[in-house]
């Protein structure tokens, strides 16, 4: 099989390859596979993407625009045979009060992580982009009964984020060396946090913080501690969305959020490779009913895929079957749909099904009236947005039939363009 020619292989989501021997049907700690992503970093034009083996390394890919990756040789790996390196977040030491740099003009790339014994806090470092990494002399550089660090600058200090006993206990340091306790946790929380600010769509300032899980709260931070202003919602309604992170950094760019998961649990029968990485996403705080909400849109550098549109309108009707493409696609497919009240539109993926209402998609509700579906159709997933990402959901899928095919219960006027996609791997 040709490396990323796979009859498998996702085309426009990232997959880790093998570098030694083929082996199909990689496990958890073989090369090949991935999980949790760690670390998204973007610095000097380059946007970083770590993930877990499993935790025996953490695996590394490097992008200018998002779209098209480039995978590196693992980043490091554990300082001894299943003692671990689980999940983590990366952090740029521009001041270096770290002191990990011996030029000030040259900052540390500063990676946190967990050993398996959810007890022992330590740190790697790279002075050089990322290629080249080294374990930190003092590692532990604490010990305490957590894991799942996440770290990030807030004025003049640094803050981390520690997963344990199903909250999150916040910490602060000067220097991402020596950290202590403010006593403030965030209860009711799960695994690998992302913790970040985003500005309302009507310019005032909020801290969203994404369990591990998917689900998001909003509030207010000052430094030390955080203060929840909604209940917990969903950044993604898939079944397979976990391990969620944004990149971190990206204020020295173009400033946008971008975010990521782990598409866990997709099969990929006979194929060298095992499990794969959503769309990255633009996320935006927009006011939904007074209150604020998250969405996710895919980052606009997806046009550089595509490679052909087609466009139709007009009324899909009860057994009058729209078939969009004969065949399996690639395909950025977008929507404009008026669903009358009692009326179904369901968009049928190579046998996968997404039940379009009125006011639904995929069960989900949208406020107000559903207006716009955008579906994106690689070979063995399915991210469906609704309402300009107020709703997302993300799947994996093996096809089990063939075409793109829209089916109504009732009369439904709809507007499509269907754009195709080309591969984003070097020779395809």
């Amino acid at each position: 099989m040709t490396l990323y020619g796979e009859k498998w292989r996702p085309q426009q989501h990232f997959t880790a390859r093998q570098f030694g021997p083929e082996l199909l049907e990689p496990g958890k700690r073989q090369e090949g596979w991935l999980n949790d992503l760690n670390g998204l970093v973007y610095y000097e034009g380059e946007y970083h993407l770590f993930a877990q083996r499993w935790n025996k390394c953490w695996i590394h890919a490097v992008s200018n625009d998002l779209v098209h990756w480039t995978e590196l040789p693992p980043a490091f790996w554990e300082e001894a045979p299943d003692t671990g390196v689980q999940s983590g977040s990366v952090v740029i030491d521009y001041g270096n009060t770290s002191g990990l740099s011996p030029d000030p003009e040259r900052p540390a790339m500063v990676a946190f992580w967990s050993r398996n014994d959810n007890l022992s806090q330590c740190l790697s470092f790279s002075l050089d982009k990322g290629r080249t990494w080294q374990h930190y002399e003092g590692n532990p550089i604490m010990r305490m009964p957590e894991r799942d660090p996440k770290v990030f600058r807030y004025d003049d200090h640094w803050v981390m984020l520690l997963y344990g006993d199903q909250q999150y206990h916040l910490l602060t340091s000067p220097d991402l060396l020596h950290w202590t306790r403010t006593g403030n946790v965030v209860p009711d929380s799960f695994e690998c946090p992302d913790f970040f600010e985003l500005p309302l769509d009507d310019g005032d300032p909020k801290w969203v913080l994404v369990r591990g899980d998917g689900k998001y709260s909003v509030g207010t931070f000052d430094g030390t501690a955080y203060t929840e202003e909604s209940g917990q919602l969903l950044s993604d309604a898939g079944p397979n969305f976990y391990a969620t992170q944004t990149w971190n950094n990206t204020e020295t760019g173009d400033g946008r959020r971008i975010q990521a998961a782990w598409m866990r649990d997709g099969r990929y029968p006979g194929m060298p490779f095992n499990q794969q990485v959503t769309i990255p996403c633009e996320l935006t705080l927009r006011t939904v009913d007074g209150k604020p909400r998250l969405f996710r849109t895919p980052v606009r550098e997806l046009t550089t895929l595509y490679a052909g549109s087609t466009h139709w309108s007009g009324i899909v009707k009860p057994g009058a079957d729209r078939v969009l493409a004969d065949g399996p696609v690639e395909a950025d497919l977008h929507l404009d749909v008026e669903i009358p009240s009692g009326a179904t539109l369901t968009v049928d993926v190579s046998g996968t099904t997404t039940e379009l209402t009125g006011t639904t998609v995929a069960s989900q509700e949208v406020s107000g009236r559903l207006r716009t579906v955008r579906v994106l159709i690689d070979r063995t997933s399915v991210e469906v947005f609704a309402n300009d990402g107020e709703v997302s959901i993300s799947r994996c899928y093996l096809p089990a039939g063939s075409g793109l095919v829209l089916t109504a219960t009732a009369p439904v006027q709809v507007a499509a363009t269907l754009h195709s996609l080309a591969s984003m791997w070097p020779d395809r």
